[in-house]
């Protein structure tokens, strides 16, 4: 653990109010006071000294970052208590640690007792290991042959790493520039279980991790991301700091990062790395039962179709009972875990193969639990009883209502064979129980209100409605839990300084064909062809698919006279800037561009959306929650479906105005939105541009803007 804050013996200090503390900081940064962010602030302030939880739409321009960091500032200041925020993307990370606290902590310094300090703080797989770069750990690089260029390529990312190892202050992979494929890092680092622990490794003292932490317990406010969130929630050890509060910025993307943190996968790949772990260490005629235990899982994976299971085939079923036995076998052999301090110099070795094997017997056993009752799945084996303790879990079949998770096959790309994963239906129980629980949670996004409600993404992250069973049913959730949590919560939308109506268009392009699964319609082509040209290029183009984004660059390079560039083509940061630096550019791609573009200026003028983004009907998690919805009365399409197209529009709509001086055009080619039944729905998701369907008009008015 690391040393935490002492907390304060005397009464708490008399401090400034939010919004004269709000005001100093406003003033000494050089900006001007923004209704919204005041109420915001205000907001977030009731929130942490009720302990209720709150949710804050904040569209862009509002500076929802002042408007949360400085009562979690104050709070820090009056309790002693760190503050921890989330968030989803790296970009925010380097925000709020590289720009947005440290001139605020300056800002502050003569308001405050004392000048807050942060700390920014990672999972452990972010950070070199000082004891594998030692050789204290195996290396899990099978021996095979690769693309000498790729080989190549791979030692000198490692030299480099090595080199920059003997300068580095901090050990954190994100500031080793350029950076390095998966592949060399994984040299150089562990995740949590295979780490020794910093009384038990030669390397502790010089952890960097560790060090990490050390200083993210002295800080007022520690910036996280969402993974590490969820880890530290669920898991039986703390990883972050002590703390009371916990902000969430980016929060419309906390339940896919925490379904992520709780999926796993078995694959023959993660089996056979098990394999040669332990094989170091204890008898071939063991490990040659998980090994062909492995052959078996690959041979069967390979055969199967990729997509969701809702059954389990005997043989798969029996194949991962045999993964599962063979790897509880492995780990017996390797005797008591605590054997560690007879064996110093096996200590790596030891830890690094109990965590292989633990994550395939513990993965085996989740999957085969997944399709047993709940009453069969509780007499599953164990590796701490045995490896054939308990009968088959799939004497009975799981139903759709008591489903609790889902088990898919992915199929084989690149170097990846077939891989089966397994992931949660719901992400909400968990979230309620552990980190809305002990905590007060302030949740934040230009996109939370749904539909113009946040009951959508409450539902999601496990919080209560206070709806009646009727009208939960009627927005497509569940019915509502009559139970409620200790604490209560409240949503508030504090709007967007961007003027809407006057400054953005919605085009919906009513008078176009429905989109098929054959690609683009021709139609289509010829109404983005239009747009562009009107608008002299300075289009986003934001794409459903892959495929669909690069046949519409190919389709319309030769019909174009302006750049046009598709992601792919180069890395997206790199395509961005050139995408910014000309206005002539148009960008074409897919979901992190609806998420992850930041183009203020003439160079953006319209945001081009090819159709709705539902997800992919044969998308294993989302269609299997869809079902379980529907299942326990719920309208699955509205609660699933929906709400995930809804969150990426707005997302996507929210490329537009970026600045205070931005103009421009969102133009969906999918007539749905204005003419199926769940278009209000979604339209209602969006900001509160001025709407036509006519593409006279929205020509025009592009071919206005983008004239000198």
């Amino acid at each position: 653990m690391p040393e935490n804050r002492e907390l304060p013996t005397d009464p708490p200090p008399a401090l400034p109010a939010v919004e004269e503390l709000l005001k100093a900081a406003v003033t000494e940064l050089g900006g001007s006071e923004r209704p919204g962010q005041v109420k915001m602030a205000q907001a977030v302030q009731d929130s942490l000294e009720s302990g209720d939880h709150l949710a804050v739409q904040a569209g862009t321009g509002t500076g929802k970052s002042l408007a949360y960091l400085i009562p979690a500032i104050r709070h820090a200041a009056q309790t002693g208590n760190a503050v921890v925020v989330s968030t989803a993307t790296i970009a925010l990370q380097r925000q709020l640690v590289d720009r947005d606290l440290p001139r605020l902590a300056d800002a502050l310094a003569a308001e405050l007792p004392a000048k807050p300090e942060f700390a920014i703080l990672k999972g452990r797989r972010n950070y070199l290991c000082r004891y594998k770069m030692a050789d204290g750990m195996p290396d899990d690089e099978p021996d095979q042959l690769f693309d000498p260029r790729e080989v190549s390529a791979t030692g000198r990312m490692i030299q480099r790493i090595q080199e920059w190892a003997n300068d580095t202050e901090t050990g954190d992979r994100d500031e080793l520039v350029p950076g390095v494929n998966d592949q060399a890092w994984r040299q150089f680092s562990v995740h949590a279980k295979e780490c020794l622990g910093a009384q038990r490794c030669p390397s502790g003292p010089e952890c960097f991790a560790e060090l990490a932490r050390e200083r993210a317990g002295r800080a007022d406010v520690v910036v996280t991301n969402h993974a590490l969130l969820a880890i530290d929630a669920m898991e039986d050890f703390p990883v972050l700091p002590e703390h009371d509060i916990v902000v969430v910025d980016e929060a419309h993307e906390l339940v896919d990062r925490v379904t992520a943190v709780v999926t796993d996968e078995l694959s023959e790949n993660l089996v056979n790395l098990a394999v040669r772990r332990a094989a170091r260490l204890i008898e071939q005629a063991v490990t040659d039962r998980l090994q062909e235990a492995a052959e078996d899982l690959a041979a069967l994976l390979s055969a199967a179709p990729p997509g969701r299971l809702d059954d389990l085939p005997q043989s798969l079923g029996l194949t991962l009972a045999l993964v599962r036995d063979a790897s509880a076998a492995c780990i017996s052999a390797l005797g008591p875990r605590n054997k560690d301090k007879d064996d110093p110099d096996n200590i790596g070795a030891r830890k690094a193969a109990f965590a292989g094997l633990d994550e395939v017997h513990g993965t085996a056993q989740r999957m085969l639990d997944a399709f047993a009752t709940p009453s069969a799945s509780l007499l599953g084996a164990s590796a701490e009883t045995g490896p054939e303790s308990g009968p088959d879990p799939m004497s009975a079949r799981v139903s759709e209502r008591d489903r609790a998770e889902v088990v898919w096959l992915e199929a084989a790309h690149g170097r990846m064979p077939p891989t089966l994963r397994v992931a949660p239906l719901t992400v909400g129980g968990m979230l309620r129980d552990k980190l809305f629980g002990d905590r007060t949670v302030v949740l934040t996004s230009a996109t939370l209100a749904l539909g113009g409600s946040f009951d959508g993404m409450a539902a999601q992250w496990g919080l209560p409605s206070d709806k009646t069973d009727k009208a939960k049913s009627d927005r497509g959730g569940l019915p509502s839990d009559k139970a409620k949590s200790d604490r209560g919560w409240s949503g508030l939308d504090v709007g967007s300084p961007f003027d809407h109506p006057r400054s953005g268009i919605l085009y919906v392009a009513k008078h176009l064909p429905q989109p098929g699964r054959d690609g683009l319609p021709e139609a289509y082509l010829t109404e983005i062809t239009e747009l562009i040209e009107a608008a002299g290029g300075r289009t986003l183009g934001l794409f459903s698919s892959m495929r669909a984004a690069k046949a519409a660059t190919e389709a319309l390079r030769d019909r174009l006279d302006v750049p046009l560039l598709c992601q792919g083509d180069d890395a997206t940061s790199q395509l961005v800037k050139q995408f910014a630096a000309d206005p002539a550019t148009c960008l074409f791609g897919t979901l992190s561009l609806w998420q992850g573009v930041d183009v203020p200026g003439p160079s953006l003028t319209c945001v081009i959306i090819d159709r709705i983004p539902f997800p992919r009907p044969d998308d294993p998690l989302a269609s299997a929650r869809q079902r379980h919805v529907a299942a326990r009365g719920g309208n699955g399409f509205m609660a699933v479906a929906a709400t995930h197209a809804a969150l990426l529009l707005a997302q996507g709509a929210g490329r537009l105005l970026r600045s205070m001086d931005d103009r421009g055009v969102v133009a969906v080619l999918d007539p749905r939105l204005a003419t199926a039944r769940y278009g209000s729905f979604l339209l209602e998701s969006l900001p509160p541009f001025w709407r036509t369907t006519d593409p006279a008009t929205v020509r025009a008015a592009l071919r206005r803007l983008t004239t000198p």
